[in-house]
């Protein structure tokens, strides 16, 4: 793993060197698919918390997108997520905070006994699931369709396209991913008093479509609103509110802003539109 992610880093650094727009363009454009589109709305707001609800063959493609930002396959993405949740800064949480920074931002990967792209040893986490057909091959081998992406890539730019579009985008992507776990849980405002650390973040926001939120996530996990204030910039909401106005997503679970002066404690109540 270590190796894998080092390569991946010294790929970020060459495409320094073969800069053109177009590439960067192509980059940008993939941070969306696989970060918004993929990770912040399928992976964590659909699959991990279920959020909102919608045809199958919108979730396949949104996890899809998930399996393209290289994290994992959903089954061991989404169990250590709901780990996290479920044991969140004390044993049992595969990337505490308490452990240090470090630790909670990439050292649980690199240095720890990290079992994230293992399938049977997550499947007791993730019932929903394990019992589809979908998840499990997709789990298993996630890395397929970033081969397909790095033949089209190639096919189109060359390397400039493969650096940019894959390497770049990815290693940004790890990081932005990894600050949520890390930063969010250091630095940053807390609107609710929750049994833990997290904080909403505004730059890991903006790297992250708005999963930077954190506090008002940990408040209210099943939300998929995490940006509860006008100021909390959330495309990852602004997504899903685009896929209910177009018939492809219901049953929106949302949290609502507390009144001005409160600061409440955890409150798991939340309003549910039909």
């Amino acid at each position: 793993m270590t190796l894998f992610m080092f390569s991946f880093h010294v790929g970020a650094v060459l495409a320094i060197f073969n800069f053109s727009w177009p590439a960067l363009g192509t980059a940008v454009l993939l941070w969306w698919i696989t970060g918004s589109l993929g990770i912040g709305i399928g992976y964590h707001r659909l699959l991990t918390h279920r959020g909102f609800k919608t045809p199958k063959y919108v979730e396949y493609f949104l996890t899809f997108c998930g399996a393209l930002a290289l994290e994992g396959g959903p089954i061991a993405w989404v169990a250590t997520h709901r780990l996290h949740h479920a044991n969140v800064e004390r044993d049992g949480d595969p990337h505490s905070p308490r452990r240090g920074f470090w630790w909670s931002h990439m050292g649980w990967i690199v240095n720890g006994q990290s079992d994230h792209r293992e399938v049977e040893s997550k499947t007791s986490h993730v019932p929903d699931l394990a019992k589809d057909p979908f998840h499990l091959w997709i789990s298993r081998w996630n890395f397929i369709p970033q081969i397909f992406l790095f033949a089209i890539l190639y096919g189109v730019g060359g390397w400039p396209f493969v650096l940019w579009g894959i390497c770049v985008r990815v290693v940004f992507s790890w990081h932005a991913t990894c600050f949520v776990n890390s930063a969010a849980h250091v630095w940053g405002s807390r609107r609710f008093e929750t049994n833990d650390d997290s904080r909403n973040n505004w730059w890991v926001a903006l790297m992250t479509f708005g999963e930077g939120w954190h506090n008002n996530h940990h408040a209210h996990p099943a939300s998929v609103r995490h940006g509860l204030a006008w100021y909390e910039i959330d495309i990852n909401w602004i997504g899903i509110r685009a896929l209910e106005k177009l018939g492809l997503a219901t049953r929106l679970r949302l949290a609502g802003m507390p009144k001005r002066g409160e600061f409440p404690d955890r409150d798991e109540s939340l309003n549910e539109a039909a």
